[in-house]
């Protein structure tokens, strides 16, 4: 069904640049070293750095832009998601410049010119990543908004031939035939929101259909995975006709209980599914959720771009707005870290400057902000992964990467 595509034009960030631009990158690094430098100097709060000085083998020490759209300006680029593997590298989504994975010492970079079955569609934009999960077999899933693409580690170090193209609805076979399901091409059918990995097995996918489910157990077949309509079951119970469009965030709790919502205006609000019924919550007029996370108390926290903060303890709703001190209309993202702390990034208005929002961190009692001024690689944080080693990694506008180990920012940008 699929063809495979000359993925032999892989765009692996090389450190084999020609004299006048190794020149150039020599200067515009002494300026930039000289600036921080300048800058931590004069900064008593937090320190700022940069990558460790370490020998650079096939990457580069930070993100360097491939600029594949130069018809989109770098502000509305994004690093927008993120994970650590098993392996311990570090793995990021971006709005525009494909996929960026770092193992500790240099960058490589896949767009959409890498994947195997790239011929499926010529004018196909794959390097739009919308959002990234790994999975019990230590493969990594990604969405994007013209399909799905799953990595299959080979190697130690990731190669063009380890990532696969999928389109989901072409893939779709019927619950109780499990025979393939009809389908033709439509432009903008294909957009993958959200991934989830249950704790049976099934990897749930977030799409502009619905929601898909594919059992890595079972579902296969000779050109690779199936995926069957969540809606394709005699059993569920469904109410309230809920219909799971753009499902942009979905989570499992403690309880089992998976939890999905909406970003986006058209939201059908928290919506929690116990593995019979379907259940959406009013929560002040609320339809729409950016993030969904299970603190380590057991409550939930669901932040809306347009609403702020709740907290749902298993039996309400509450608004923490003005309990922890925000507004209501300017988070975006939000993670708690292994210290029980959380943080909170902003939505950023003014683009071209870096912004007036910014970084929040919550303690219990106080919110400390962090910004552009502090080491924050921009104002519009996007999405935050904590590693293994405690450090926390935000993506932001404009492309960019930074880390904070609790003192120092480290920027992984390239201005």
């Amino acid at each position: 069904m699929f063809q495979t595509a000359n993925w032999s034009c892989l765009q692996i960030v090389s450190t084999n640049f020609k004299k006048d631009t190794l020149t150039q990158q020599l200067l515009n690094w002494t300026i930039i070293l000289t600036l921080i430098f300048a800058f931590t100097f004069c900064n008593e709060q937090v320190k700022t750095g940069t990558p460790k000085d370490k020998q650079i083998v096939g990457g580069q020490s930070k993100i360097i832009k491939n600029n594949f759209l130069p018809d989109l300006v770098e502000e509305f680029k994004f690093v927008q998601c993120g994970l650590q593997d098993k392996k311990g590298n570090m793995w990021f989504g971006t709005a525009g410049n494909g996929i960026y994975v770092f193992d500790g010492n240099s960058f490589l970079n896949f767009t959409h010119k890498s994947f195997v079955n790239f011929s499926l569609k010529e004018d196909l934009n794959h390097n739009d990543i919308l959002c990234c999960m790994e999975d019990k077999n230590s493969n990594i899933w990604f969405g994007t908004r013209r399909g799905l693409i799953r990595y299959k580690p080979s190697k130690d170090r990731a190669e063009s031939k380890d990532f696969t193209l999928f389109l989901i609805p072409q893939n779709t076979i019927s619950g109780s035939t499990r025979t393939r399901l009809p389908y033709t091409f439509q432009s903008g059918d294909n957009f993958v929101w959200s991934i989830l990995q249950d704790k049976s097995g099934k990897i749930w996918f977030g799409t502009s259909k619905g929601i898909y489910i594919h059992d890595p157990s079972a579902d296969y077949d000779q050109d690779g995975p199936l995926f069957r309509r969540f809606f394709d079951s005699n059993s569920l119970i469904n109410n309230n006709n809920l219909q799971l469009i753009d499902i942009s965030v979905m989570l499992q709790d403690k309880n089992g209980n998976i939890w999905l919502s909406s970003a986006w205006h058209k939201g059908e609000g928290a919506v929690r599914y116990d593995g019979k019924s379907l259940v959406n919550f009013d929560t002040d007029s609320t339809y729409s959720f950016r993030s969904i996370i299970e603190r380590k108390n057991g409550d939930l926290l669901f932040l809306s771009p347009f609403n702020g903060l709740y907290s749902y303890d298993g039996k309400t709703f509450s608004n923490l707005n003005e309990k922890i001190g925000i507004k209501s209309d300017t988070l975006i993202s939000m993670i708690e870290d292994k210290n029980g702390k959380l943080w909170f990034g902003h939505i950023s208005d003014n683009i071209k400057n870096g912004g007036d929002g910014g970084l929040w961190h919550f303690d219990g009692k106080s919110l400390k902000l962090f910004t552009t001024k502090d080491g924050l690689s921009h104002n519009h944080v996007m999405c935050m992964v904590e590693d293994k080693d405690g450090n926390i990694w935000f993506g932001t506008r404009n492309t960019g990467l930074c880390s904070y180990d609790g003192k120092t920012f480290i920027d992984y940008s390239d201005k």
